[in-house]
C-alpha cells in the first residue's frame, strides 16, 4: 500500500485522471482505506473546480495562504 504523502502527491493528477492503471489502483485502495486522504481528495476536488471556475487571475483573499499552509502541513511527514 502507498503512504499518506505519495497519496497526496498525486491527488492531483489522480482527479485529473492522468495516472496510469496501476497508480489509480493503489490510489484507489488508499483512499477506501484512509479517511484522512479521503478527505484531502474530496477538498482538492473542491479547490480544483473552485480554481477553475475563477474567473480572475487571482485567488480569493485568504485562500492562497489557507492552500500555502495546506501544502506545509506535509512537509516533513514519515513516507
Amino acid at each position: 500500500m502507498i503512504s499518506c504523502q505519495e497519496a497526496v502527491r498525486k491527488l492531483w493528477e489522480y482527479l485529473e485522471n492522468d495516472v496510469d492503471a496501476a497508480q489509480r489502483a493503489d490510489l484507489d485502495g488508499h483512499l477506501a482505506l484512509c479517511r484522512r486522504c479521503c478527505g484531502e481528495a474530496e477538498f482538492t476536488d473542491e479547490l480544483r473546480q473552485m480554481l477553475r471556475s475563477s474567473s480572475g487571475p487571482h485567488l480569493p483573499p485568504g485562500v492562497e495562504g489557507h492552500l500555502v499552509a495546506f501544502l506545509d502541513s506535509f512537509e516533513g511527514e514519515p513516507q
